[in-house]
């Protein structure tokens, strides 16, 4: 039986879905809607990373860098004393301050990656975390290259022992925001869910997909507790119908990736 090393998540009941945590040197996606734990989870998997001594980098483009880090502090994880003591850099792609070391004035994946690099270089060397949350906003405007810049991203960050999350969008009210790309490339795939039950918001997790790994087939009721942060409650029984999106929705869905699909054929022909 092959040893694998693995990283815990650092969210009461997720590893045992995933047999232990997730694979070192491994890609995953945490794709889902707006406002159904994609940062929080990660932010767990990043303030974990500080508590096991690992170098951590966190590149925040749809919050500024205080708001990670005010986030953070709400669940009791202290980004800013992790940040001065040079344990974790947070990149702000957000705000574009001109003259922070650590921002990125243009949302380009060639300077995304050679950022990250020198982030790493400045934390040291050794087993590395690193969320870009959400990696989405490099191709707003250009979703046919989605599958290359993940591609490139991965094997560009690849030899520098980072354990990577990548969130993706899966807004519902644009064909433009999917993380198809990023799905292709991923080791694993984590989908996070939302549905109305009886006039409450519910949230759902659920692993798809996880190479090397025995992991739980079920989708899993979560709860985001203040001064705590996301735990995993139990496993729900759900029909299909229940968090499947509405048909008009699932149909741009559909047209998206065949479009998103076919432009990305065609510039790949063009080499």
């Amino acid at each position: 039986m092959v040893d694998i090393e693995r990283l815990s998540v650092g969210i009461k009941g997720f590893d045992d879905l995933i047999a232990g945590g997730i694979p070192r040197g491994f890609f995953v996606a945490i794709t889902g809607e707006p406002g159904t734990g994609k940062t929080i989870f990660s932010i767990h998997f990043a303030w974990r990373g500080v508590l096991d001594g690992d170098k951590v980098i966190y590149v925040t483009t749809e919050e500024s860098r205080d708001s990670i880090v005010r986030q953070a502090q709400m669940f009791n994880m202290d980004f800013a004393s992790a940040i001065d003591k040079g344990k974790m850099i947070v990149i702000d792609a957000l705000l574009k301050t001109r003259g922070d070391e650590w921002s990125i004035e243009d949302l380009d994946i060639e300077k995304l990656v050679e950022k990250v690099i020198e982030a790493k270089k400045k934390l040291g060397y050794g087993r590395a975390r690193l969320v870009i949350d959400s990696i989405s906003a490099f191709w707003l405007d250009k979703p046919a290259m989605a599958r290359k810049y993940s591609y490139m991203v991965k094997r560009l960050l690849y030899k520098w022992d980072f354990t990577t999350l990548l969130v993706s969008q899966y807004a519902i009210t644009t064909a433009e925001a999917f993380g198809f790309g990023v799905e292709h490339i991923a080791d694993g795939i984590i989908r996070f869910r939302r549905a109305i039950r009886n006039g409450v918001l519910k949230r759902y997790i659920l692993v798809e997909k996880m190479r090397q790994t025995p992991h739980d087939m079920r989708m899993y009721e979560i709860e985001i507790i203040n001064g705590e942060g996301m735990i995993v409650k139990g496993p729900v029984e759900l029909r299909r119908e229940d968090i499947t999106l509405p048909r008009d929705v699932i149909e741009k869905i559909r047209k998206a990736k065949e479009k998103t699909e076919k432009e990305t054929t065609f510039h790949t022909n063009l080499k």
